[in-house]
């Protein structure tokens, strides 16, 4: 991928000399280095004379096994110092188990329609043109978290999680037996949610009526069959009934749903 990058991207980009306007959406595995300001400027404005407004989404995939000296991210925030036209944002992700790192920088002023993965370091904001997100980290995701996504991507139509850590606030809140304090999560666009490789936590965050509240038989629900099982109680339990009750339809990794659960999942 960086090959493709260096030597067919970015050589592209620079015979685009007459472009006034350019929005630049990219990601890409590296093998040294993140992309960062300098390297815009370097390898793709200086050729663009013309250029009066650049916007730009990208992440670099850097994997940490040859890494020494990695850059924080005010290493890489400082080299947008001479950005003056925008607010940039930009964050990294370093993954020990995966030995991977991931680092984001973006004109905040972009219409994004692709996030890619979101970790606990997503900073905020609006982005309501983004409809398809992949949830990834080492640390768990906790409910506050859900809640400050749903306000960041309110027209969200895809969610996937990939997330193996439980969550810590909902011992704390179970310990204290106020589960009822949860905030309710609602993301009213929601049509495809895959949760096969996420913690039977996030399966509850977003089965339990109490934490989340689905949209009305149009959510298509990837899960496996023991997981589904295991979180419902063998299709009887009570605070994951109303949001099943909502689902359209299921994919079980090639499992079919036995007869006595259909009740539980009256629009499947």
């Amino acid at each position: 991928m960086i090959d493709v990058y260096n030597e067919l991207v970015v050589p592209h980009l620079q015979r685009m000399s007459n472009l006034e306007k350019f929005s630049l959406n990219l990601a890409i595995c590296s093998k040294n280095t993140f992309v960062d300001g300098n390297e815009l400027k370097q390898k793709i404005i200086n050729y663009m004379p013309q250029l009066k407004r650049f916007e730009f989404y990208i992440c670099s995939h850097l994997y940490l096994s040859n890494q020494i000296n990695l850059p924080s991210k005010e290493d890489i925030q400082h080299t947008f110092r001479d950005f003056k036209d925008d607010q940039i944002i930009s964050y990294i992700d370093y993954f020990q188990k995966e030995q991977y790192s991931l680092c984001h920088i973006y004109s905040y002023s972009f219409k994004l329609k692709y996030y890619y993965t979101i970790t606990n370091n997503f900073p905020g904001g609006l982005f309501k043109y983004v409809h398809e997100l992949l949830f990834y980290d080492e640390r768990p995701f906790e409910h506050e978290f859900f809640l400050q996504i749903a306000q960041s991507f309110p027209f969200i139509k895809n969610l996937s999680i990939k997330n193996s850590k439980p969550q810590n606030n909902k011992l704390c809140k179970e310990s204290k037996n106020d589960n009822q304090d949860f905030s309710i999560i609602k993301f009213p666009h929601l049509i495809n949610l895959t949760l096969n490789l996420a913690h039977d936590d996030y399966i509850e965050e977003f089965l339990f009526d109490t934490r989340t509240c689905l949209p009305n038989n149009i959510v298509h629900l990837n899960i496996f069959y023991h997981q589904l099982k295991r979180v419902t109680h063998h299709f009887t339990r009570d605070t994951t009934r109303i949001n099943c009750a909502k689902l359209n339809s299921l994919c079980l990794g090639g499992r079919r749903l036995p007869k006595y659960a259909k009740d539980y999942f009256p629009h499947v």
